[in-house]
């Protein structure tokens, strides 16, 4: 019989540390299946994204026009979170994988998550605009 691990979340500093791309300790590791299969997945990874970016804020500080610095910045947040959004899936995989999942875990999880959603959506589908056919 397989034992059920407790899910323990990281404190801020490993946090930190997981948002930047490194490695949780083995106590953590269903807190990362849960942190990249849960509902709020997504943002989820924009938040670590978010964090990953921040320190490009400095440039801020640099010597010129505010508005020129603030453009740079504005520029360079939306084009990272414009490729941190496009390899979202295949990001998360990664962090699963180096927790020691085997690939596809994540989506896997998500969809059987969704299973029942989808169903009924199907069914619902069927329903409306399936009803009249004649087979």
């Amino acid at each position: 019989m397989a034992e059920e691990r407790a899910v323990r979340r990281p404190n801020p500093a490993r946090w930190l540390w997981y948002a930047l791309g490194g490695r949780l300790p083995e106590r953590h590791r269903e807190w990362v299946l849960h942190d990249v299969t849960c509902r709020t997945w997504v943002l989820r990874h924009l938040l670590r994204s978010l964090v990953q970016i921040s320190p490009g804020l400095l440039f801020l500080l640099l010597p010129g026009p505010l508005w020129i610095r603030a453009m740079a910045v504005l520029g360079g947040v939306l084009m990272a979170l414009m490729y941190s959004l496009s390899y979202m899936a295949h990001t998360s995989e990664y962090r699963l994988r180096k927790h020691g999942y085997p690939l596809g875990t994540g989506q896997a999880v998500r969809q059987r998550a969704t299973e029942q959603v989808r169903a009924a959506e199907a069914a619902r589908y069927a329903e409306i605009y399936r009803s009249g056919e004649q087979s």
